[in-house]
This record gives C-alpha cells, structure tokens and sequence, in this order.
C-alpha cells in the first residue's frame, strides 16, 4: 500500500510537469519561431519479490519472476525542432529559414540563436530582432534605401528608388549536431552549450543549412489539435492517480482499523 502512495504520487507530479509543457506550448501556438516541447519519462526502480530463474522447493525453475515498480519520473523536456508552418506576410524583413538552421544574433555582448525572423530596422540603421538584438553579421541600411531585397542563399541588398545597389552582406545562418540542447532563455532565443556542440556556420543552402525565404514568417511547430488530446489524456492520467492515493490511504486506514 505504501508502494501505491508513493507510486501514484509521481506519477501525479509527472503529470503535472507534462500539464505545464502543454500549456507553454498552446500558449504560443503564435510566437514566429517557437518549437514546442516535449516532456521524456522513465520507469524508477522495481522492487524484486522473486527473482525470474530462481529454484523452488521442489528444484523447478520459475519462468517468470515478480517485480514491482515504483513510479515514473520525467528525464528530460525535450525541444522539437521540426518545422513550423509559413506564413505569408509580403514583409521585406520578414525571413523564414526553410530547413535547418538559426539566426545569430547580440545581445549584451552575447551571441545568442534564433528561429523568428520578424526583424526590425532600429535608429541606427540596424537589422534587429523585435526586442533590438543586432543580426550577426550587422548590416547598416544606407540612406536612400527603398527596398531591401533577400536571396534565397542569404545576400542581402539595400537598393534605391532607382533599382541601385547602395550596399550588400552575406547573411550567415548556423545549426549545431544536437539543437535539442540548446538551451532556450526566452524572447525566442537560444544560448549555446556544449550538449549542442559547436555550431555550424555556412551560407544559407550550404554544409545542409536552409535557404531563405524572404516575405515569410516561420510560425510555432505546435498543432493546436495533438496538444489538446494530450492534455485531455494527461488530465485523465492524473485523476486516475489520485484515486490511486485516495485508495491507498483508505486501504492503510482498513488496515490500522484491524489493529484496534
């Protein structure tokens, strides 16, 4: 009985820790960039009652033996990085990365990794993220600039009224052998970490980088749809663990009774 409390009791508290993934991802089913989560579980440890193999009295073998197990705990919430849908939005600085890749971008001094590509021109001409961050590598938009144009392997050009070239960059885009171990800070921005590896730098369609597609936004990689039924399940499995402790603890109160 004591092993069913404790039991249903993780398994209560993985349930919840998967309630508040699904909530955080449905919470930005419209964030451009975002990739939803995942949350991982394991089995904990099993008791062994009898061991499978064992010798009984009368020098038989038992085939099967009896272990009991004692919850679940979750390992990791995992990041998927699937593609999201696109959004058409005629924008001249807005960009999807179609495949894999990341925008790199400063913040505070820090090279920090991005998916959204709503970008933005601040007060110096620079291109930046919608909270300020400066694309890497930095490109100045001139005075005169009518149009920003975006090719699909990364050039970016600043043209006048006339059709000129006033300046040119190559855009650079990185991905790394293990995205999922990025660590994600926020503000749709990912920090490196030696989980992830060393990035991966290369114009966009080179090294198995994507290519840009400019006047697109790549929207959140959730399906509205999934994340209710898991929630919908995940509310199921946690009533059914409390019941669980609730009938353990009435089990141990039958039990106390017979004492008496």
């Amino acid at each position: 009985m004591i092993r069913g409390l404790w039991s249903a009791a993780t398994g209560m508290q993985g349930q919840q820790l998967q309630l508040d993934t699904i909530a955080n991802n449905l919470a930005n089913v419209n964030t451009p960039g975002f990739k939803k989560s995942r949350v991982d579980f394991e089995d904990l440890f099993y008791q062994k009652l009898k061991m499978a193999g064992a010798q009984t009295a009368e020098g038989t073998q038992v085939p099967v033996g009896m272990e009991i197990g004692l919850g679940v705990r979750p390992v990791a919430i995992h990041k998927l990085f699937t593609q999201g849908e696109y959004q058409q939005t005629n924008q001249e600085l807005d960009w999807a990365i179609e495949g894999r890749g990341f925008f790199k971008v400063l913040v505070n001094g820090e090279e920090l990794y991005t998916r959204a590509g709503n970008f933005k021109i601040d007060r110096d001409g620079y291109i930046v993220t919608a909270n300020g961050a400066r694309l890497q590598p930095e490109f100045v938009v001139p005075t005169g600039t009518v149009r920003i144009e975006v090719t699909p392997d990364g050039m970016i050009s600043a043209l006048d009224a006339n059709g000129n070239v006033l300046a040119q960059t190559q855009l650079l885009i990185y991905d790394f052998p293990n995205p999922a171990g990025l660590d994600a800070i926020g503000r749709n921005l990912y920090r490196a970490t030696d989980a992830a590896g060393d990035p991966i730098e290369g114009n966009p369609g080179s090294q198995g980088l994507g290519t840009i597609a400019q006047g697109y936004l790549e929207m959140s990689n959730v399906d509205v749809v999934e994340e209710m039924v898991k929630m919908i399940i995940t509310q199921r499995a946690y009533e059914a663990n409390s019941k669980g402790i609730l009938t353990a603890d009435q089990m141990l109160e039958l039990a106390n009774n017979l004492k008496r």
